[in-house]
């Protein structure tokens, strides 16, 4: 596959390579850390962190474990989970801070109601799926598993995962009028 080629001779320091590989998954990465992350401007933050990642640890790769375009979107995912966190703790820390000073936030109310709203928009649409795309999406979201490791904890092929979480996430965007 051309990107295991190219993040091979990325790895031995060919900025060229860097150049090509860069041009062929900038966009899917941004896409995907757009649909984690969802700010526009964090998500751009974030592809940037994912694309200087793989310059600087491209030796890491083994392409004995799997695809360079795996590789790179678990890299994408994990990165663009790890700034929702961080985000969330951040205002988690704000909010503690406030209360602590006396000041409950400025709009901690709106902000609680509008986080309610959105969870039980995404509870109803996670009920459309089936059962088994809701089962693999909720253990690699939610719980934080790889695929790999959903295939192992549900005893089903990767190929199987997949799928079923592809499928389903495409349900979940639509449902979602494409904000997912």
């Amino acid at each position: 596959m051309e990107a295991d080629r190219l993040l091979i001779r990325v790895a031995s320091g060919d900025q060229r390579a860097f150049e090509e590989l860069y041009a062929l998954v900038s966009a899917p990465v941004f896409g995907l850390v757009t649909r984690v992350v969802r700010d526009p401007a964090q998500s751009e933050e974030v592809a940037q962190e994912v694309l200087l990642e793989l310059w600087r640890s491209a030796a890491r790769f083994d392409p004995a474990r799997g695809s360079a375009l795996a590789w790179i979107f678990t890299l994408a995912h994990r990165r663009a989970v790890d700034r929702v966190r961080s985000a969330r703790a951040a205002g988690e820390r704000e909010r503690r801070e406030a209360l602590r000073a006396g000041t409950p936030a400025f709009d901690q109310v709106a902000e609680e109601v509008e986080a309610g709203l959105e969870r039980e928009r995404v509870r109803r649409c996670l009920d459309r799926l089936t059962a088994l795309q809701r089962e693999s999406v909720t253990l690699a979201y939610y719980d934080g598993y790889t695929y790999r490791e959903v295939a192992e904890r549900l005893s089903l092929p990767l190929g199987t995962v997949k799928t079923r979480m592809r499928d389903g996430l495409t349900r979940l965007r639509e449902c979602l009028g494409g904000v997912a």
